[in-house]
């Protein structure tokens, strides 16, 4: 009796391994049939639901798994099956051994698609980079994109999109981003010859990645404004756009326009890209003190961004402030953190910056204070800090920081009464630029609805409706798992 409960025990582990496999491998065998049906019937959407799927099962994969897909989709012995099976590891030959043996009573495939081919390249290049094997995935996406240039057909658009978005990731996992820079660029001119707006899309960003990657801004700034615009088709891609350009527009010292873009893309970004929001916000809170402004405090205590934005907290403190030492301490603390995420040339602007709310503060507190007060209380630590208080001070009421005057004889800086701000025009432009936003988030919110074709010309039947239903209740599954997987 002794043995025979060890000899159950011991084979319970291998059945339930071997009931995973079955199961996981039957829905891959439904994505298939997805992404069969979508090719015939030539609705692009049902290969999306498809993608969506597969990305819900990127946990699950193994190599017995999906070698019994290969084998099942493409048929063993096909070009095609010896061409994706190459870039599948063998460490576990014993599973393989008895796949294969399972996988041997498949019936061969009759027709390929090569919808179904490309899907099979993307389902292997996602299992190498889950893996950590990025020398293999190189290998596996260079195939891939050399495939996917001998193929025109729409609804292969929506694979081809993630191909590259997987080609560039797996160059820039193994830094060697700048060897496909002129492949994306020849790549992205096919896109446009054959109006595959979504893959435009997707380049485009992989494009900007690359330059602004190596600091080639003017590059980028070239190529987006000459790269044709028209409506999004993706949300994912056109956050990616928006902080791209918002980074772009920093560099270039137009503020404003970089402080929307970080803004909006943040905003348009799905809660489950914490680190892609993480980053907008960083660069967004670095804008904001440029232009002379300090983030509320809310921003820095959203849920699961505390502590990568504590540096940036500490920061916007010194600038409220107006503290210069305490801006040196807190860049010099935190350089590392600053040199990550390469912002550390922002924040030497910032010292300006820093000086000027410094000299608003006094010029606030103060009706008349002499010029060797103010360079005291700025910490100025130049050889002459009573020429530089001067000099900071006049080019402060030049710009309109602060309202004020020098009296030279006195050698003093004096202040002239605040009066309301109620009484002038500001109130008003600031309500204008809110009522703008939100009747343009309006607006792209209603050209972000999407519907079924034709629906205003056919009646939809029970079983349709069904299906519907079904799919919808699929897509608000797995969007999540989507929108983690592409940020």
């Amino acid at each position: 009796m002794t043995r025979e409960v060890e000899m159950k025990d011991r084979t319970t582990p291998s059945n339930s391994v071997s009931s995973a496999i079955p199961s996981t491998l039957q829905h891959l065998k439904e994505i298939a049939s997805l992404v069969e049906t979508g090719s015939y019937s030539k609705e692009v959407r049902r290969i999306a639901r498809a993608v969506r799927l597969t990305i819900a099962l990127r946990k699950k994969l193994t190599t017995p798994v999906i070698a019994s897909f290969l084998d099942h989709a493409l048929g063993q012995g096909s070009e095609a099956h010896i061409r994706i099976f190459v870039y599948l590891p063998k460490d576990d030959e014993h599973d393989m051994e008895v796949d294969t043996a399972t996988s041997a009573n498949l019936a061969p495939v009759k027709h390929l698609l090569p919808e179904l081919e490309i899907y099979c390249y993307l389902l292997v290049l996602l299992f190498l980079i889950d893996q950590k094997r990025y020398n293999e995935a190189k290998a596996c996406s260079s195939a891939s994109i050399a495939r996917l240039k001998t193929l025109n057909r729409r609804t292969i658009d929506v694979l081809a999109s993630r191909l590259y978005f997987y080609y560039s990731y797996s160059y820039e996992l193994t830094g060697d981003l700048a060897e496909i820079r002129g492949n994306l660029l020849a790549l992205h001119r096919i896109a446009t010859l054959r109006h595959d707006e979504l893959s435009q899309e997707t380049l485009l960003n992989l494009l900007l990645r690359n330059y602004l990657h190596y600091n080639l801004y003017d590059q980028a700034e070239k190529l987006r404004s000459k790269a044709p615009r028209f409506e999004a088709h993706s949300n994912q891609q056109f956050c990616r756009y928006l902080f791209y350009l918002g980074k772009i527009r920093t560099i270039q010292l137009e503020y404003t326009d970089a402080k929307e873009s970080l803004l909006q893309a943040a905003r348009k970004a799905p809660v489950a890209a914490r680190g892609f929001r993480i980053q907008c916000n960083k660069w967004a809170i670095i804008v904001r003190l440029l232009l002379g402004e300090i983030p509320e405090r809310t921003v820095f205590m959203q849920k699961g961004m505390e502590n990568a934005l504590r540096p940036y907290f500490e920061l916007t403190n010194a600038v409220r402030i107006g503290d210069l030492e305490l801006f040196k301490s807190v860049a010099e603390k935190f350089a590392n953190t600053f040199n990550t995420d390469r912002t550390h040339n922002l924040i030497v602007r910032l010292r300006h910056n820093v000086i000027r709310t410094g000299l608003r503060n006094i010029s606030i507190s103060y009706s008349q204070i002499s010029l060797a007060d103010v360079a005291t209380k700025l910490r100025l630590d130049s050889s002459n800090p009573v020429a530089d208080a001067e000099s900071i001070v006049a080019k402060a009421i030049r710009d309109g920081a602060i309202d004020a005057t020098i009296d030279r004889a006195k050698g003093c800086m004096v202040s002239k009464e605040s009066g309301d701000i109620y009484s002038t025009n500001e109130p008003q432009i600031a309500f204008n630029s809110r009522i703008a936003f939100c009747l343009n988030m309006h607006n792209e919110a209603v050209r972000a609805l999407r519907f079924p074709p034709n629906t205003h010309k056919e009646k939809e039947s029970a079983e349709k409706r069904r299906e519907r239903q079904q799919q919808e209740q699929e897509l608000a599954k797995h969007i999540a798992e989507e929108d983690d997987d592409d940020f």
